[in-house]
């Protein structure tokens, strides 16, 4: 049975539909930190991508309703798809004025295409289901080229603006960790970041790479039971328990130098240096890991395909595009680490080692004058002790 049939009997018993506390933020990313299970979820979220709909998914809201469309057509992004999967009602477009209309905290019921706060409708707009979502994407697709267009010529733009940071490796700053000669882990809160994590963690132990969170990226890795070397980023998403954790903090600035997240470091009475760069936070990660020397860049949770470039929702996201073309072989997805690498030493031939160990040392007792002498004197021990037991039971 699906979360949401499961959620619809729950409600209320004399009116059909949802129910659950609203929560509102123009900002999905944001809401998603403060959602409760059962709480109706109210973004503002265009072309609604994945890495938003698993937190949505995640912190097991009972509904979503959008002010704006989460599938405008541009392409087939992922996100509306995933909320249908996991039977969570989205009801879609019912407009910017929800926001004025309904506050924080209320009570609400998501009813098809309405939302209702008690006996009042407060918005209406188009119910989203597999079906309809099916559909969508298939119209969606011919959008695709049109995508390719726009980003191949923000790509140039970038290529035009970075060119010195790409090439040169203009504008990275200093740092005190070592990475030159080292393997580098990057984390960003993202694809399927859990899962990666968790099947890197023998990689992990044994090859000890440096470990840079980005931004959310940082906390993701303590989840994991590992502390970043690096934290990089806007830091709107990291904690400040992480900030204050002793790692490396560099504070990812525009491309004119202003850095609205280095105050927030500063207040924490954390110690930071900026990256000005036009990119992304996983850009520049991947940048200063290469400038400094590292000799395999894995990277967690970032984008790897043209449909994820283009449902991150941004035209920065050629940045990734050329920033994955200058590091090439040097990096290597999450995936196919964990699918190519195996321990050097198998827990079996440990354990066959261990074995052949004990193996001699019993042959070397046996073979031996003071080997023997301890056998006799073990022998005499276990018959008094079986003596002492038929003793006490007869």
């Amino acid at each position: 049975m699906k979360l949401g049939t499961l959620r619809r009997g729950r409600a209320s018993d004399a009116l059909p539909g949802v129910v659950g506390v609203a929560r509102l933020d123009r900002r999905t990313k944001n809401l998603t930190k403060r959602l409760n299970p059962g709480d109706v979820a109210v973004i503002d979220h265009v072309d609604l991508d994945r890495v938003s709909a698993d937190a949505l998914v995640g912190c097991g809201v009972a509904a979503v309703v959008n002010a704006s469309p989460s599938i405008s057509g541009r392409y087939p992004n992922l996100g509306p798809g995933i909320l249908a999967q996991a039977g969570i009602p989205l009801l879609d477009d019912v407009g910017k004025e929800i926001f004025a209309g309904l506050k924080e905290g209320t009570r609400v019921r998501v009813d098809g295409d309405q939302v209702y706060a008690g006996p009042k409708l407060v918005a209406s707009g188009t119910e989203q289901t597999e079906a309809t979502v099916a559909a969508a994407m298939i119209e969606a697709k011919a959008g695709l080229s049109t995508q390719l267009e726009a980003f191949a010529a923000n790509t140039m733009e970038y290529m035009k603006r970075e060119r010195a940071l790409l090439l040169d490796g203009v504008g990275v700053p200093d740092i005190k960790t070592q990475i030159e000669g080292e393997h580098v882990l990057i984390v960003v809160r993202g694809y399927d970041y859990k899962d990666d994590l968790a099947a890197l963690k023998a990689y992990i132990r044994e090859y000890r790479p440096v470990l840079i969170g980005v931004d959310g990226g940082a906390d993701a890795l303590r989840e994991a039971g590992h502390k970043p070397h690096l934290i990089i980023g806007d830091m709107d998403s990291v904690s400040d328990d992480l900030l204050r954790c002793g790692a490396e903090v560099i504070v990812h600035a525009y491309a004119d130098g202003r850095a609205p997240g280095l105050a927030r470091v500063q207040d924490l009475g954390v110690e930071a240096v900026t990256f000005p760069a036009a990119g992304t936070s996983e850009d520049i990660a991947m940048l200063l890991a290469d400038e400094k020397g590292a000799t395999l860049i894995v990277a967690v949770g970032t984008h790897a395909t043209l449909v994820e470039f283009l449902d991150k929702g941004r035209a920065g996201m050629a940045s990734t595009f050329l920033t994955r073309l200058r590091l090439g072989g040097k990096l290597v997805d999450a995936k196919g680490v964990s699918r190519l690498y195996r321990p050097r030493v198998s827990n079996l031939a440990l354990f066959l080692l261990v074995l052949a160990a004990l193996i001699a040392i019993v042959a070397a007792l046996a073979v031996s004058t003071a080997g023997q002498t301890y056998l006799i004197a073990w022998r005499d021990a276990w018959d008094s002790f079986l003596f002492w037991l038929e003793d006490i039971f007869t």
